[in-house]
């Protein structure tokens, strides 16, 4: 499948000889699936940087040589976000093993999930976005759990797009290989900015446990997928049209 893009335009203005100037720089961002070591390597030096120097929630001094990687990598889906080869984003969904899932392993589940089929889920984690694409507001709803007002809250689809076509972009990867794997439901342990900006997307995830400090204060959430595209649907069309056209490619 080929990766597809999305477009940013960073506008800056300066004053020469008591002139205004505009200057327009258009940055391509592509997304797709990590096929080869080179790309998985520098995941894991990104999340080092975002989870371990930036934000302190690994220890620097158990992940040498500046790569945060742990057990679940390697039954892990991972996808990225590049500007050029440079890789600026990246998620994964952990599929079902005999490690099970981190949700469960460091949450109180309340739920009951005797039901659910681990077969046909998968738990999103590790999102990380290069500093250089981040705003503030956006840095305190992913990882330290401050929910944004609206007007920091760039809209997917408004003209000045902003940083959160990077997320919205690693979700969609996520969601086609998830429909081309037969996944039924989603765990995610999360902040609860993050929550409210996927909420507002129509990407609903149930609550299934109460607040644990696990990479600062996060919550288990579960979501049905079917819900989900229902939802979006019915909330944001423009980004469902572009979630479901990945599935015909």
């Amino acid at each position: 499948m080929k990766p597809w893009f999305v477009t940013q335009a960073h506008i800056f203005s300066l004053y020469f000889s008591g002139k205004r100037l505009i200057i327009i720089f258009i940055i391509m961002i592509t997304f797709k699936k990590v096929s080869n070591p080179f790309e998985l390597e520098e995941v894991y030096k990104l999340r080092y940087k975002v989870y371990c120097e930036e934000w302190g929630f690994e220890r620097i001094e158990d992940h040498p040589g500046e790569r945060e990687a742990d057990e679940f990598d390697e039954c892990s889906v991972h996808f990225i976000a590049q500007v050029g080869s440079q890789i600026i984003g990246t998620l994964r969904l952990i599929l079902h093993s005999e490690k099970g899932f981190p949700a469960k392993k460091h949450c109180i589940i309340e739920k009951d999930l005797t039901f659910q089929d681990n077969e046909i889920a998968g738990e999103i984690s590790r999102l990380a976005i290069s500093k250089e694409y981040r705003k503030r507001a956006e840095d305190r709803a992913l990882y330290d759990g401050i929910i944004p007002v609206m007007s920091e809250v760039p809209q997917v689809g408004q003209e000045r797009r902003g940083r959160q076509d990077i997320v919205c972009g690693l979700y969609k990867e996520l969601y086609l290989e998830s429909k081309r794997r037969g996944l039924f439901c989603w765990y995610a342990v999360m902040a609860k900015g993050l929550y409210i900006l996927l909420y507002r997307l129509g990407m609903v995830f149930r609550p299934i446990g109460p607040e644990v400090e696990y990479h600062g204060k996060r919550r288990p959430y579960m979501a049905n997928i079917e819900e989900i595209e229902k939802e979006v649907a019915r909330k944001r069309p423009d980004i469902a049209k572009n979630f479901t056209n990945g599935l015909l490619q």
